[in-house]
């Protein structure tokens, strides 16, 4: 399995169409033959047993079950005779479109792979069948108001997946200590932190701390403190009119030429460019009504 913080940046970077929706309450005599998948598609099994052999791999299938197929994959589905399966299914296509260091970058489906595939486990059952309840009673309607709220009860249901796969991985603690590490970062970046304070904040040693971060947020923390100073830094740049030194002092570099060089390296364009491209301009007439 893909580590959660890659699993994240991936998902991240997608837009969704949602292609069909349904619930299905199969025969005790269902069964599907080993057959190519044609779709991108998740089955959540809400009731009854079976067993689903994806790739000549055979995996149960059985209440809190969490699918993901592909095109490609073979498989071969059947039901228990006397606990027939319960499903629901949504079938899905996908592009990649994202905004990276101030540039746009596009990708059909046929050229990136899903970053979720085969079996999980889910430990919040309800919660995500809740979901699928709420997807499955908008199968029917049209309009959209209702394709947008599709849309967003499957980034919803993307979501709690992740944070549940998170929640089997670390126990309340070590995600108490993490979150209470971020929580530090965002209120103290113009502070002098350093890796060494944060591991102690979180109670563990440097290293175990960084490989933890690293996995569930899918930066280093040391990298995550640059995004949330940069992110405060083009905010800055864009609504004061503070000058470059000062904006540099208040998001924790006291050197100007360190802080643009940081800056080009994460944003993609140095400070000067920035402001040339997202300040508003204000003419003289703006100016003498303010």
């Amino acid at each position: 399995m893909m580590k959660l913080g890659e699993i994240l940046s991936k998902l991240n970077q997608l837009v969704f169409s949602i292609n069909l929706i349904g619930y299905k309450q199969c025969e005790p005599t269902w069964y599907h033959h080993p057959r190519q998948q044609s779709f991108h598609s998740v089955w959540f099994i809400a009731k009854g047993k079976g067993e689903f052999v994806i790739n000549g791999t055979s995996y149960p299938a059985e209440p809190g079950k969490l699918f993901f197929f592909e095109p490609s994959m073979i498989c071969e589905r059947s039901t228990d005779f006397n606990d027939p399966l319960e499903y629901y299914f949504i079938r899905f296509s996908y592009a990649s479109a994202f905004l990276e260091k101030e540039q746009w970058n596009f990708e059909l489906e046929k050229n990136i792979d899903f970053p979720l595939t085969g079996m999980y486990n889910v430990q919040n059952i309800a919660h995500v069948m809740n979901v699928f309840e709420q997807l499955q009673h908008l199968r029917k309607r049209r309009g959209a108001i209702v394709a947008m709220k599709r849309k967003m009860l499957f980034w919803e249901l993307l979501l709690m997946i992740i944070q549940d796969f998170r929640s089997q991985k670390l126990t309340g603690n070590t995600t108490n200590a993490i979150d209470s590490t971020i929580d530090f970062i965002t209120t103290h970046y113009q502070e002098n932190i350093t890796l060494e304070r944060l591991a102690r904040m979180a109670g563990m040693s440097v290293s175990h701390y960084s490989r933890l971060f690293k996995k569930f947020i899918g930066y280093s923390p040391m990298d995550y403190l640059r995004h949330v100073r940069m992110d405060r830094a083009k905010e800055l740049i864009v609504l004061s009119d503070s000058r470059l030194k000062e904006i540099a002092q208040s998001v924790g570099y006291h050197d100007e030429f360190f802080f643009s060089r940081t800056f080009k390296k994460v944003v993609g364009v140095s400070p000067t460019e920035f402001a040339k491209k997202h300040k508003t301009k204000i003419t003289p007439q703006e100016r003498r009504k303010s």
